[in-house]
């Protein structure tokens, strides 16, 4: 068996596309492998900023011969038919008469040999190339072929030797008919290593010489061992200086997205600097320089901080160290401008400001924004224990006044978080610079949901008037297209509601929010319906299903997501029982009689039976146990204590099965079949005043 080995040399590719480049590239030559029948043992991928590589072993030589049965014309057909037929085939093919059904027909028997596999896998290595989906891509020179980056090399080695391959750069008549060297990258059997280490050719003839090669050449291949070199030598480093690493997995990532050869060292942040907020300097360090922050043993942030760089230098990084306190030295020094510029205005003297800032063309200013969210908050703060009003007010009215400081225009990222300081230096109470910082989240399903009340109110407000406003303007999400993160923005909302176990009606809120908006369409169902399909996949991870759901919003007017999870959980509990069962089957049973005669009779059986039209006792049982379980299922629900009304709808399980088990539904005598009929409607509406059984799978 044999091994190929693929790498592809070029321009540094962005840290952020490398994974899905290698998964690409992996997934596509390798289908390409399978259609053409050649079978693998396995297949890994392996990325550094400058290239692509992909190995595959236990691929056979050739394909495997394959044969083939074509079914011709009959034999009566013209003779111009059976000639074009036969001068199809391939040399060799058995040509044979069958009788069938329909007649007499030709019939050949193809035999086609295997390929090499060299030429194969060549054809499938282009086709991978060529249909290798990057999120950007650029020409380059006077290529026609898109690209991640430049391409400088293709490596390609298959069973120890070089595979023949080229790329076509341009894809035009004349440059297929005029192939040169500028428009045609060929393959051979050499790679270089480190761009400024070791840049020297390196001939390879296996994948196991390759990365050898490469390490020996100052090139990591594969980024879990750089990711966790990276790692391990940052923490070795802090630790040495009594220090942590600030656990940053995404920064990690991108990191190891950007060196082939990482070495890790510290540099100093200058004492002048120390008193910036700790996300000014995180911020500062992260986005801009990639650097990762250290902790003190108290959790504070250190004057220390780790840069990875990308070579190797004579004086042990001295000078790499020495630049790059320079480069965070000119940063820092901006953001101090910033931070005592912004302090020597008040939060509330920028909010003004807010009117020359547009929200959305339709929707107003974020000044108008901010209006519409002082009022709402102060209406939904009656529904969360301990919010002050006035605290809530002020607190809307501060939101977005940071986004009129010099600091958040330097880094947006602070929003929020900036406003906070600057509230507290202004003598803001805790609990409205909290809520200046926290009105923002959640943002996502791992980011911290605000508890405190004030934060609750104007974090509600934010994404409720949002949620409303785009509705009310047709700005809807569609597919898989979310412009504005309305999507976010109604997750943000349930978890805001459940994880504080707030008993928000939010139809209430929703038309409130509206008749501050004063334009547009009222959002009314097709927002409940969105949150109802956000709320589906909240709570999908938690097991919890989505018919249910379903179910107990298909009852209208049910707007408050505690009590609807309070009903849908008893309802999941009570289906997994045995009774549940059970009468989930009756009522399915129940409604499809009722479907089919009320649609032959064109009327509904909503009465109540005549009692004193039933024959037998399963009748007057049944009929019997729904008198009985009505007032109950009423009181449970009007008390919220859905495990009651289970336990009521459970009652009804002998008597319905006694029912189906000995009385026939459509009987001869008309009456009597509409009194049964009226009896089953019985049995759907008890159910069904619990949930819309009728949306419950199985």
């Amino acid at each position: 068996m044999a091994e190929l080995l693929l790498e592809i040399l070029s321009e540094e590719i962005p840290a952020r596309m490398q994974a899905k480049a290698a998964a690409d590239l992996k997934r596509l030559v390798c289908d390409g492998l399978k259609a053409a029948g050649l079978e693998f043992t396995s297949a890994e991928a392996y990325v550094t900023p400058r290239r692509l590589a992909l190995v595959v072993d236990g691929l056979p030589e050739k394909q495997p011969d394959v044969s083939e049965e074509k079914r011709g014309p009959n034999v009566k057909a013209p003779e111009q038919a059976i000639a074009g037929f036969k001068k199809s085939l391939p040399e060799g093919a058995v040509i044979e008469e069958r009788e069938t059904p329909k007649g007499v027909f030709l019939f050949a028997l193809v035999q086609i040999a295997g390929r090499p596999a060299s030429r194969v896998i060549a054809e499938v290595i282009q086709e991978a190339m060529d249909a290798l989906p990057w999120p950007k891509s650029m020409r380059w020179a006077n290529t026609d072929v898109r690209w991640v980056r430049p391409v400088h090399g293709i490596l390609a080695v298959f069973n120890s030797q070089l595979l023949p391959l080229d790329w076509d750069l341009i894809r035009t008549v004349e440059a297929i008919n005029n192939p040169t060297n500028e428009t045609r990258i060929e393959s051979s059997n050499s790679t270089v290593g480190h761009r400024f280490l070791a840049p020297d050719t390196i001939t390879v003839s296996d994948f196991a010489d390759y990365k050898a090669k490469l390490d020996a050449a100052k090139v990591m291949l594969d980024p879990a061992e750089r990711r966790a070199k990276i790692e391990a030598d940052a923490k070795a480093l802090a630790a040495k200086e009594g220090l942590s690493l600030k656990d940053d997995p995404g920064l990690l990532d991108e990191v190891t997205g950007l060196v082939e050869w990482p070495v890790v060292l510290m540099g100093t942040i200058e004492d002048q600097f120390m008193d910036l907020p700790a996300e000014v300097l995180t911020t500062s360090m992260r986005s801009h320089q990639k650097y990762f922050a250290c902790l003190n043993a108290d959790g504070t942030l250190a004057n220390k901080f780790i840069v990875v760089a990308n070579t190797e230098t004579k004086d042990g990084g001295q000078q790499v160290v020495a630049g790059n306190e320079r480069v965070l030295r000119a940063r820092l020094s901006d953001a101090k401008f910033f931070w005592d510029q912004d302090r020597a205005q008040t939060l509330a003297s920028r909010a003004p400001a807010l009117k020359d800032r547009v929200f959305h063309a339709k929707l107003g200013t974020l000044d108008e924004k901010v209006d519409r969210m002082q009022a709402l908050a102060a209406e939904i703060a009656a529904f969360v224990p301990g919010a002050d009003k006035d605290k809530v007010r002020s607190a809307a009215r501060l939101a977005k006044a940071d986004l009129s400081t010099g600091m958040v225009g330097e880094f947006p990222e602070l929003q929020g978080l900036m406003g906070r300081y600057y509230a507290q230096h202004d003598g803001e109470s805790a609990e409205v610079a909290d809520a200046i910082a926290e009105h923002y989240a959640p943002q996502g399903p791992n980011d911290s949901c605000p508890t405190k009340p004030v934060s609750v109110c104007v974090a509600l407000a934010d994404k409720i008037d949002t949620l409303v406003g785009f509705f009310a303007i047709d700005e809807k999400p569609t597919g898989s297209k979310d412009p504005f993160a309305l999507r976010r923005a109604a997750l943000g909302v349930i978890r805001l509601v459940l994880e504080n176990g707030l008993r928000l009606p939010l139809s209430t809120v929703f038309t409130s929010s509206f008749g501050l908006l004063g334009k547009g369409d009222a959002p009314g169902a097709a927002l409940m319906d969105f949150f109802a399909d956000r709320l589906k996949v909240h709570l999908k991870e938690q097991g919890v299903r989505h018919d249910l759901i379903d179910a107990v919003f298909a009852l209208g007017g049910e707007d408050d997501l505690v009590r609807l999870i309070k009903r849908v959980e008893a309802l999941q509990a009570f289906l997994v029982s045995e009774d549940g069962g059970n009468l989930l089957t009756a009522y399915k049973r129940a409604a499809n009689i009722l479907k089919i005669e009320e649609k032959k009779d064109g009327k509904t059986y909503s009465d109540a039976p005549d009692a004193q039209a039933f024959v037998q006792d399963e009748e007057r049982a049944l009929a019997a146990g729904l008198d009985a379980a009505g007032p109950r299922i009423a009181a449970a629900l009007k008390d919220e204590d859905f495990a009651a009304a289970m336990t009521a709808l459970a009652a009804l399980r002998g008597p319905v099965d006694a029912f189906f088990d000995a009385v026939t539904v459509n009987a001869d005598d008309a009456a009597l079949r509409v009194n049964r009929l009226k009896l089953l409607n019985g049995i759907r509406a008890s159910l069904d005043g619990v949930a819309d059984f009728s949306k419950i799978e199985g």
